[in-house]
């Protein structure tokens, strides 16, 4: 590749770039209110836009949607020709459109109006028809775009693609959104994958290797050959969860002298094991396994009880690929 090549794209990228790290002199309350508005939404979140700034929008709406909040995409044109009544009392509105004087958005916005439906506006021109009917302002005005031109829709795009997604994550950072919310929204691919928790991934009912405190070690050794995770939980009289016995902790415990006829899973076990809620990450048990050196973990519900719900392998983790 010439050199005259890469310092043009380097020049794309220098002036895209520009114009993102412009945008942050322009925040001010005008984008706490419009994160406010999102919020307060009853409704959908409905998001409009021609042209290039239509297929950012529809970005900015599937980024909304995949974090927690109601959202879709109207075309503009569709919407003057039918469309609108997909769009209902209580939602809100947010329109690109970098002039802020496009026709067919123009035409939508006393309806939007006439609906009371709050509305943001994500504008290079804060001066235009938009910006004159919008409750919220976003700036998201260039100096220059990066086509050598200066036609065609370029870093002013970029602006309004990064400030949508500065409005996302705020407004997901406001609402609590979780990385188990998210979990529940990507169940799909790699993604959903990593995304797995260890409820989706654990060995529940009979499958859980569990003997008594009193159990004979000979025993033992049969559940967790038996049950094929190279463990078993042990638990006390009343049944809480009072240890684990590895294989490794039969090797030390025969090192140190112990009969397998006599010797008992309480004189034997690992008291108070690590252990894990079922509602966590398996890429969180993993994590914890890795830390810890071990290969299984106690899946026990939250609270005083920690009640033995299920065991998590590692295999299972590495083959669900969550690693």
């Amino acid at each position: 590749m010439s050199r005259d090549l890469t310092d043009r794209a380097a020049r794309v990228l220098a002036v895209e770039a520009a114009g993102i790290l412009a945008l942050r002199e322009k925040l001010d309350a005008r984008f706490g209110r419009a994160v406010d508005i999102l919020q307060a939404t009853q409704g959908k979140v409905v998001v409009t836009g021609m042209g290039k700034s239509g297929i950012i929008g529809r970005k900015v709406a599937a980024t909304l949607a995949s974090t927690g909040t109601a959202a879709f995409f109207l075309h503009p044109a569709d919407g003057i020709h039918g469309d609108l009544g997909m769009v209902h009392r209580g939602d809100a509105v947010i329109v690109l459109s970098n002039s802020g004087e496009t026709e067919e958005i123009v035409r939508l916005l006393p309806i939007f109006k006439r609906m009371a439906l709050p509305l943001i506006a994500l504008t290079g021109n804060p001066a235009s028809t938009l910006a004159c009917h919008a409750d919220a302002v976003l700036d998201v005005g260039v100096r220059e775009e990066a086509c050598p031109l200066g036609l065609a829709p370029t870093a002013s795009t970029t602006a309004a693609l990064a400030m949508g997604d500065a409005l996302a994550v705020v407004l997901f950072e406001e609402k609590g959104f979780s990385a188990e919310d998210f979990a529940l929204l990507h169940p799909g691919g790699a993604l959903g994958r990593k995304l797995l928790t260890v409820a989706d991934l654990m060995h529940t009912g009979e499958a859980i290797p569990l003997v008594d405190e009193g159990t004979l070690l000979k025993d033992a050794l049969f559940t967790i050959s038996a049950k094929r995770l190279g463990m078993t939980g042990v638990v006390d009289a009343a049944g809480h969860l009072t240890g684990i016995i590895t294989d490794g902790d039969v090797r030390r415990a025969m090192a140190r002298g112990a009969d397998i006829f006599t010797a008992t899973a309480g004189k034997v076990m690992t008291a108070d094991p690590k252990r894990i809620a079922p509602t966590e990450l398996g890429a969180a048990a993993l994590q914890r396994m890795e830390a810890h050196a071990i290969t299984s973990l106690l899946v026990c519900e939250p609270g005083a009880a920690q009640r033995l719900v299920g065991i998590v392998h590692i295999h299972d983790l590495l083959k669900a690929g969550v690693g």
